[in-house]
């Protein structure tokens, strides 16, 4: 039988909180612990070890981002962190995105959405609306000091991981890469698997950022799809 999955809740708002409890409870999804600040989500991922972590961008004592960037500086294995957010345009978000979270949520998300959003981390896809995150990530790349410099050499990639790298950007998922480049989706889950390596990033939402910050493609450039 299949472990559920675990989940560490981050919110200073009790009401939040307990909603997104309820939400993950009911489809069977495990909360091992809540935390009000930044400082007790970091202690409740030592203790827990979750799967996923629902970290609230702005909270006292220690914000979401430091949390971030502390939980995920130590041993963080498969452990994946979703940011929560009532903005979706917060350069605390883009900042956290560089630091290794792998997507961002508004508050006002949908159960079903956020249900979703928390499996498809664990499977290891990053949570990236492309049309969002493009904004989000024009808005601030190369000009956000509160952000982890995410510049990487892709001198190190071949011609045809730059390319994936580069629809990676625009937003596409291995389906899309897949149908676009004329591969499998396994040869699509190798290249992304490869460039992850080779320029030591975590997932596909620090790919975006780094197709973007090296220049890969171009702030305002034509994107259709």
């Amino acid at each position: 039988m299949t472990e559920p999955l675990r989940v560490v809740v981050a919110d200073d708002q009790v009401l939040v909180r307990t909603g997104f409890r309820m939400i993950l409870t009911a489809a069977g999804i495990e909360v091992v612990a809540e935390a009000a600040t930044g400082a007790e989500a970091v202690d409740a991922v030592r203790r827990t070890r979750p799967d996923v972590v629902l970290m609230d961008i702005r909270m006292p004592e220690l914000d979401g981002l430091e949390a971030t960037r502390r939980i995920l500086a130590g041993d963080p294995g498969e452990l994946r962190v979703i940011i929560l957010t009532t903005f979706d345009l917060d350069h605390y978000v883009y900042a956290a995105l560089s630091a290794g979270a792998s997507g961002f949520l508004l508050k006002d998300v949908t159960p079903e959405h956020l249900v979703s959003a928390v499996r498809m981390v664990r499977s290891g896809d990053a949570l990236l609306a492309p049309a969002i995150t493009r904004r989000l990530v024009e808005r601030f790349a190369h000009g956000d000091p509160g952000a982890d410099s995410l510049h990487r050499d892709l001198a190190a990639l071949t011609a045809r991981e730059l390319e994936v790298l580069r629809l990676l950007g625009q937003g596409l998922s291995n389906a899309e890469l897949a149908r676009r480049l004329h591969l499998s989706e396994a040869t699509v889950k190798t290249h992304v698997a490869r460039i992850l390596g080779k320029l030591g990033i975590r997932d596909r939402a620090q790919a975006v950022v780094v197709a973007y910050e090296t220049g890969l493609i171009s702030v305002g450039a034509d994107r259709s799809v």
